[in-house]
């Protein structure tokens, strides 16, 4: 298996009613925390209206976190790329890549709340479309060419970014899906990388990453690009603790409203998972394969499972979700890093096999330390006895 990267799809999930300034200063350390634990990848989302997920620009918040954050990598996710000016998204993630020296990777999607698109007019169906046309101009501007066009929304004269990325290969792009072709046929068009949203939260989870990655690869044979597993993201819940009943006891906090939220309040079915009261709600979630709440060895099996029935992927971001209280939320990530993510990094095996090795040998070599013992100590008592 390839050098898997890990890391945290945060929204963020926030109960109605809460403090949001606190709730957002916790994603903030949060974020911290997992520069810390060594986490690979933070991605930020984007949305309007709802009431859970309260960050409204991905930008401004990585622009914070990344002063606190020094290692990680940073990914807007997504950006509802149908909502904005493609110049202004383009020159706003040129900015980001400055500021953070180059940890920046461009995700794009077309806004996932119809009550977001619906403030400014547009339907879901305008704002996939809105999408291919504004992903082709900020792929040329990142490119450093100059557009003239116009779209349903906005017109371009000339328009040029005064930026060149930070680094030599420019900045990384991304495009979101979640179960239409939409975001698959655009990634295989730009040769782009894949975030495989919320994939494993409906029935036919595993199928349906098949199906995006078939269709990047079939619109890059078409359009002459290449696509690249390593470039895929996948995106899932989980929630660990020391045992089973633990992890069930600690989502008791919060996996209620988060199934409410997508079940009663966000207009978006394809996130939709039945479940009446918490123990059905935990049961969906681990026997649909849909993500785990249990221990750091269901998590791996997870992680194994997904990259078997996948073919391949390049990084596995948690979905932040709230489940759990802030205190057992941040010792999941923190279990999570400890005992799942070097198994799939290559970090585990070396000292599984040093201890394997020691302990071939350990008999005969504890012999040989005691004869050791012994040999002093006779050494000593003839010293003495002279």
């Amino acid at each position: 298996m390839a050098k898997l990267r890990f890391g945290y799809f945060i929204a963020p999930f926030h109960r109605p009613g809460t403090n949001p300034t606190l709730a957002l200063q916790r994603d903030l350390e949060f974020v911290e925390h997992l520069d810390a634990l060594g986490y690979d990848e933070a991605s930020i989302g984007e949305h309007h209206s709802a009431g859970s997920e309260i960050i409204s620009s991905p930008e401004v918040f990585i622009a914070a976190a990344a002063q606190r954050a020094k290692r990680i990598r940073f990914g807007t996710g997504v950006i509802s790329l149908a909502y904005h000016n493609p110049l202004w998204v383009a020159d706003r993630l040129m900015l980001l890549d400055h500021l953070t020296h180059g940890r920046i990777i461009g995700g794009m999607g077309p806004g996932s709340l119809p009550t977001d698109a619906a403030m400014i007019g547009l339907t879901p169906t305008d704002t996939r479309e809105l999408l291919e046309t504004n992903l082709d101009i900020v792929v040329r501007l990142l490119k450093g060419e100059t557009v003239t066009t116009k779209t349903a929304t906005h017109e371009l004269h000339d328009a040029r970014l005064q930026l060149a990325p930070y680094a030599e290969d420019g900045i990384p792009l991304a495009v979101a899906a979640v179960a239409s072709p939409t975001g698959a046929r655009l990634a295989g068009k730009h040769g782009i990388g894949l975030l495989s949203i919320g994939a494993t939260l409906v029935v036919e989870g595993f199928d349906a990453l098949a199906y995006h990655w078939g269709i990047a690869e079939e619109r890059a044979a078409t359009f002459g690009t290449t696509v690249d597993r390593r470039n895929w993201s996948l995106v899932g819940p989980f929630h660990i603790a020391e045992t089973d009943e633990q992890a069930r006891a600690d989502v008791r906090f919060g996996i209620e409203p988060w199934f409410h939220y997508f079940q009663k309040v966000a207009a978006f079915p394809q996130m939709t998972m039945p479940g009446d009261h918490i123990d059905e709600m935990i049961d969906i979630i681990n026997e649909a394969g849909a993500g785990v709440i249990g221990t750091p060895e269901r998590a791996r099996a997870q992680v194994q499972r997904l990259w078997d029935q996948s073919g391949g992927f390049g990084c596995l971001l948690q979905m932040g979700h709230e489940w759990a209280n802030p205190a057992a939320t941040r010792r999941s990530a923190e279990l999570f890093a400890a005992e799942v993510i070097p198994h799939f990094q290559g970090q585990a095996q070396p000292t599984l096999e040093a201890a394997a090795r020691a302990s071939d040998v350990r008999e005969n070599l504890a012999a040989t330390q005691m004869s050791a013992i012994e040999h002093m100590t006779k050494k000593y008592e003839a010293e003495k006895g002279g």
